[in-house]
């Protein structure tokens, strides 16, 4: 897998937005990353561990698979 776009995308601010609009910061700290981290995730510019998908989700109360999708719609 060379460079381009990140296949990993997510919906981490609407589920914040869900969750009573929870903060970047509220969720950093129930994770256990930094805001910065947060704000990566939110833009796609990082992917998480599996460990800090799975915290990410179980802080909204929803299956992983409603928070992070992987889009195989991409040559390779």
């Amino acid at each position: 897998m060379g460079k381009g776009r990140n296949r990993i995308s997510n919906r981490i601010r609407e589920h914040r937005f869900h969750a009573g609009g929870m903060t970047q910061a509220e969720l950093a700290e129930t994770v256990g990353v930094t805001r910065q981290t947060v704000i990566a995730m939110e833009q796609g510019r990082y992917s998480p561990s599996l460990e800090v998908a799975f915290r990410t989700a179980r802080a909204f109360g929803a299956p992983l698979t409603e928070v992070f999708f992987y889009d195989e719609d991409e040559n390779g």
